[in-house]
């Protein structure tokens, strides 16, 4: 062994000895704290222990537990109220007013058959969703309301534990790529990195969009207008007479409204009929003259093929008969 080697060993043993020194004296700090003080007087009955020996209540615990938790809270809520219509501006009013916002809207105003009504999709923030929502129970009558809570916190944890290693990993590859040399290694790199900056974004995306509905709770707010009343049926003759003549005129009124309906099509189709129809004509007419034609000309030819046969003229002019005299 060389004298540098001497000394090598020398210094690792004089270390493992002022180590092991110091562990036995924190070893017996700790024990001569953890003795109890024989002069200090426990507190008698009624008495309150010192706050760091207090266990921490039920409240504070759920606290502790809520700090960290990620919900998604959603709900929904029907109302009736006199004018459903006026009732919606003040619904975006209570909302705007919590800096929340309105994602949807819809409204219907009433009528004789139908009453008036009007839908809202709000966005509300997590802290303040309770309070906008006595507010809301104020403008009228609440019929119903639903609400439900939905924890993501695995869900948030996950994306920020893969966002952090795809950021990690891309700034490892842009590293890479300044230190590149070869141009395949470069593509290599290059075609790597695309790959993981996707991914990272699509995650972060997601962690947007989760974060948002941690951050503002959806309420579906209905609002309605009292039911209309039915109407009264005939209770006596003259009543019932009113009620059918009135129940004739509405059924005639309808069908007259459905023959001005169909009228046009009506007379399109006798217009396309009559079309068809001269042409069904005009094409038998044509026919029947054809065959008038042909039966013409046969007749003009039969007698040259059916008469007697004619003797040949002589000399004189005169026909002889061949089975005649000579």
């Amino acid at each position: 062994m060389t004298s540098r080697g001497i000394r090598f060993a020398g210094l690792v043993a004089l270390s493992a000895l002022l180590l092991t020194g110091c562990s036995m004296g924190s070893g017996g700090s700790d024990q001569t704290a953890s003795e109890p003080d024989v002069g200090l007087e426990a507190p008698a009955d009624g008495g309150v222990a010192p706050r760091d020996e207090q266990p921490f209540t039920e409240d504070e615990q759920a606290g502790t537990i809520e700090e960290g938790r990620s919900v998604i809270t959603t709900g929904w809520m029907a109302i009736t109220v006199d004018d459903p219509i006026d009732s919606a501006a003040e619904v975006a009013a209570i909302v705007g007013a919590a800096g929340g916002r309105v994602d949807g809207r819809n409204e219907t105003p009433g009528t004789e058959t139908q009453q008036a009504r009007a839908t809202l999709v709000v966005r509300i923030p997590a802290d303040r969703f309770d309070a906008v929502l006595g507010d809301l129970r104020e403008l009228g009558e609440v019929d119903s309301v639903r609400l439900d809570a939905s924890d993501v916190t695995q869900q948030k944890r996950d994306l920020d534990s893969r966002i952090a290693s795809l950021e990690t990993s891309v700034d490892r590859l842009r590293a890479l790529i300044a230190q590149a040399d070869d141009v395949g290694d470069l593509i290599a790199i290059e075609s790597e990195l695309t790959t993981r900056q996707t991914e990272l974004d699509a995650l972060t995306t997601q962690r947007d969009w989760l974060a948002d509905q941690v951050d503002y709770s959806t309420l579906t707010v209905e609002l309605l207008s009292e039911g209309l009343a039915p109407q009264a049926g005939p209770n006596d003759f003259w009543s019932g007479v009113v009620a059918g003549w009135n129940a004739l005129t509405a059924f005639v009124s309808g069908l007259l409204v459905a023959i001005g309906v169909m009228l046009p099509w009506l007379a399109l189709l006798a217009v396309i009929a009559a079309i068809v129809v001269g042409i069904i004509v005009l094409a038998s007419r044509g026919g029947r003259r054809a065959q008038g034609t042909a039966d013409t000309s046969g007749s003009g030819a039969e007698p040259a093929a059916t008469g007697q046969p004619t003797s040949p003229v002589g000399p004189g002019g005169a026909g002889t008969d061949r089975n005649g005299p000579a």
